[in-house]
C-alpha cells in the first residue's frame, strides 16, 4: 500500500498537473472506487462537472483536491494511481475513472484491486480527515507529545506506529525501516520505552521517509508509480523491509521476517533483541 511519501508523491503531481485548471467532464468506468459518494456515479460526475481545482492536499495517506469549499477525497488503497495524459492516449489498464480537464490535461484513476476510493466531501477543503493524526512531515506534528502518547498505550511499537489515529504515514515498509534504524524489535511492549527510545524511533520514521520522498517513493512492482508513470527508487535504500535472509547491513546478521497483522515484520535478530 503506498505510504506518506508515496501519496506525496502523487500529490505533488496533481498540484502540477491539475491546480488552477477546471474540471470539464468525468468518466466512471467502474462504479466501485465512487461506492461512497451519495448517489453513485451519475451523481458524482454531476457533482464535480465545471469544478476548479484550487490546490491539492494532503495527510497521512489520504489526500484531497480542494474543490472551493468542499473536497474531491482520495485513498488509493492497496494499487490506486493517477496518471496524467492526453485525451487521445491509451487507457492503461484497470483504468476507472477519467477527469477531463480545461487545459486539454485527462487525469485517470487506475487501481487494479479497486480498495481506492473517491469520495466528493462538502464543505470539508480544510479538513476532510479529522480523526486522522498529523504525520511527521506536518506542521502541526509534535514529536514528544507523539512520544507520549505512544509510551502510553498498552500496546506494541509497531502497531503504534501503524496506528494512524497516533501517528498517519507510516504503513509496513516505514514502519520496519525506522525500527531498524532505532534498534526496536517490533514486538517491543510501548510501556517498556523511555522517552529517548521513543522519540529516536520517531525520527527514524521521519528521517527515512523523506529520504523515500527524495527517491520518488518505494516501488516494488507496477502497483505504485507516479502520476507520469515512473516508479520511485527507495527499494534500493531499504535495511530491513523485504530483505529477508540477507545481510543486515549493520552487523552481518540474515534478516529474518516474522507474520505481523496478516503482513510481514522484517527485523534483524542480533541488533533488534525482542523485550518483554
Amino acid at each position: 500500500m503506498p505510504e506518506l511519501p508515496e501519496v506525496e508523491v502523487v500529490r505533488e503531481g496533481l498540484r502540477r498537473h491539475a491546480v488552477g485548471r477546471t474540471i470539464d467532464a468525468v468518466t466512471v468506468l467502474h462504479p466501485r472506487p465512487v461506492r461512497q459518494h451519495p448517489g453513485g456515479p451519475e451523481a458524482f460526475v454531476a457533482d464535480l462537472r465545471g469544478r476548479s481545482i484550487d490546490d491539492a492536499r494532503r495527510r497521512g495517506k489520504y489526500l484531497w483536491l480542494a474543490l472551493g469549499p468542499d473536497a474531491l477525497l482520495i485513498h488509493l488503497g492497496m494499487s490506486g494511481q493517477f496518471r496524467v495524459a492526453r485525451a487521445d492516449d491509451e487507457l492503461p489498464r484497470n483504468t476507472r475513472a477519467l477527469f477531463d480537464l480545461s487545459d486539454g490535461t485527462q487525469l485517470r484513476f487506475v487501481d487494479q484491486r479497486m480498495f481506492g476510493g473517491l469520495e466528493l466531501r462538502r464543505d470539508a477543503a480544510a479538513d476532510p480527515v479529522p480523526h486522522i493524526a498529523p504525520d511527521p512531515f506536518s506542521a502541526d506534528f509534535r514529536l514528544h507529545d507523539v512520544a507520549r502518547a505512544i509510551r502510553s498505550r498498552r500496546t506494541t511499537i509497531k502497531r503504534a506506529l501503524l496506528d494512524q489515529g497516533l501517528v498517519s504515514g507510516i504503513g509496513n515498509i516505514y514502519a520496519d525501516e525506522a525500527l531498524w534504524r532505532a534498534r526496536l524489535h517490533f514486538d517491543t511492549p510501548t510501556p517498556l520505552l523511555g522517552p529517548r527510545q521513543a522519540t529516536a524511533v520517531l525520527r527514524a520514521a521521519t528521517d527515512v521517509m523523506y529520504e523515500a520522498l527524495a527517491a520518488g517513493g518505494t516501488s516494488f512492482d507496477t502497483l505504485y508509480v507516479n502520476v507520469n508513470g515512473e516508479s520511485g527508487y527507495f527499494e534500493r535504500g531499504l535495511n530491513a523491509y523485504g530483505r529477508e535472509g540477507l545481510p543486515c547491513a549493520r552487523c552481518g546478521t540474515a534478516i529474518r521476517r516474522s507474520p505481523f497483522m496478516n503482513r510481514s515484520s522484517f527485523y534483524c535478530p542480533r541488533c533488534q533483541k525482542v523485550r518483554r
